[in-house]
C-alpha cells in the first residue's frame, strides 16, 4: 500500500508570486472572476471534495482566516484550522518534521507566519502544496485580490497600469513589486528614507525583465497620473514598539484627498486592511467614492478559491 506522499508529484507551492508564470497568474485571475460569478448564481463546483486543507495561523487574522476557511468549505473541502500555539510547531518540533507529518494527513497547508524563512523551511520538506497566507516579507494572496479588484474597476484591466504605493517598503510593497515584474505594469513606490523595499526583492523583480519600478520620496510624485493608489499601516504586527518612531518617519505619507487628486480622475484607492484613519489614509479617502477596499476584501475569497483549485488540480 502506498502512502499519500508517495502518490504525489511535485507540489505547487505559492510562497511568492514568482512561483507562478505570468500566464498562470492571468489564468488564476480569470478563474477567480468565474468563481465569483458562479458563487452569485449558486452553481459553484466542489473540486476539493474529499480533500483536507490545514490553515495554520501563527499571526492574528480576520480576512485571511475567514476567507480561506469559507473558500475551502465552498469548494467542498474540509478545513483543519489551527493556531501555531496549539501545535508542536509552536514549541520545539523542527519545521521539517512538522511538514513531513502534515504531508501524510493533509492535501495542502495554508500558513500565516512571521519570518519568511519559516514558510520556506516548511515548504522544502512538504510533499503537499504550501500557500503563503502572509509572512513578514511577502503577502501574495492579498496582492492577487488587489489585482482582481483593479481588473474589475478598470476597463483596460492591467494593460498600461500605473500603481502608486505610498508608505512602508513592507511585505505588501514586496508583493506589489513582484506583481509588477510578473505582469508588466509600472509601480511607483513613495517611502521615507530608511523604509525602502528590500534590495534583494527589487533585484528579483528586475531579473524578470518586465514592468517598471521607481522609488521616490514624494507621495504626490508617485500618485501623479496613477490608476491605483494603495497603502498599508505604518506599523505592522510585530512592529508595535516602533509605532511612535514610525509616526514621525511617515509624517506626510498619508493618502489624502489632495494626493488622490494627483492621480487619474478614475483612479481607485486600495488598502489591505485593517486601516488607521487619520494615519496612512484619511477617512475622506477610504470612505469616499474612489475607495474599493470592500471589493478588495471580498476578492480575497475568490482568488484564494482559484488558487486552491489550481494548486490541487
Amino acid at each position: 500500500m502506498t502512502t499519500m506522499t508517495q502518490t504525489r508529484g511535485k507540489p505547487r507551492h505559492l510562497l511568492t508570486l514568482l512561483d507562478r508564470t505570468p500566464d498562470e497568474l492571468r489564468a488564476l485571475l480569470a478563474r477567480a472572476v468565474e468563481l465569483k460569478r458562479t458563487r452569485s448564481t449558486g452553481s459553484s463546483s466542489r473540486p476539493l471534495a474529499g480533500k483536507s486543507i490545514g490553515v495554520i495561523m501563527e499571526k492574528a487574522s480576520t480576512r485571511t482566516r475567514i476567507s480561506f476557511e469559507v473558500a475551502i468549505a465552498e469548494l467542498g473541502g474540509t478545513c483543519i484550522s489551527m493556531h501555531g500555539r496549539d501545535l508542536q510547531i509552536g514549541r520545539s518540533e523542527p519545521l521539517p518534521d512538522t511538514a513531513r507529518v502534515l504531508s501524510r494527513y493533509l492535501h495542502a497547508v495554508v500558513l500565516r507566519t512571521f519570518g519568511h524563512e519559516r514558510i520556506v523551511e516548511l515548504a522544502s520538506a512538504s510533499t503537499i502544496p504550501v500557500i503563503n497566507a502572509l509572512t513578514d516579507k511577502f503577502h501574495p494572496c492579498q496582492v492577487l485580490a488587489d489585482l482582481l479588484t483593479v481588473q474589475e474597476h478598470r476597463k483596460d484591466g492591467l494593460a498600461g497600469l500605473v500603481v502608486a504605493w505610498i508608505g512602508d517598503g513592507n511585505n505588501m510593497a514586496h508583493s506589489w513589486i513582484l506583481a509588477s515584474a510578473q505582469l508588466g505594469f509600472e509601480l511607483r513606490i513613495a517611502c521615507p528614507e530608511g523604509y525602502a523595499p528590500a534590495a534583494d526583492v527589487l533585484a528579483l523583480a528586475d531579473a524578470q525583465g518586465r514592468g517598471k519600478r521607481v522609488i521616490v520620496r514624494s507621495p504626490a510624485a508617485a500618485a501623479a497620473g496613477a490608476h491605483v493608489v494603495t497603502t498599508d499601516v505604518w506599523a505592522s504586527m510585530g512592529q508595535e514598539e516602533e509605532a511612535q518612531v514610525r509616526q514621525t518617519a511617515f509624517s506626510g505619507y498619508s493618502v489624502t484627498a489632495e494626493i488622490m487628486a494627483k492621480a487619474m480622475p478614475e483612479a481607485i484607492f486600495l488598502h489591505c486592511l485593517p486601516a488607521h484613519r487619520g494615519e496612512e489614509v484619511s477617512a475622506e479617502v477610504i470612505d469616499g467614492p474612489a475607495s474599493r477596499v470592500w471589493d478588495e476584501a471580498e476578492n480575497r475569497l475568490h482568488v484564494q478559491k482559484a488558487l486552491l483549485e489550481l494548486s490541487l488540480a
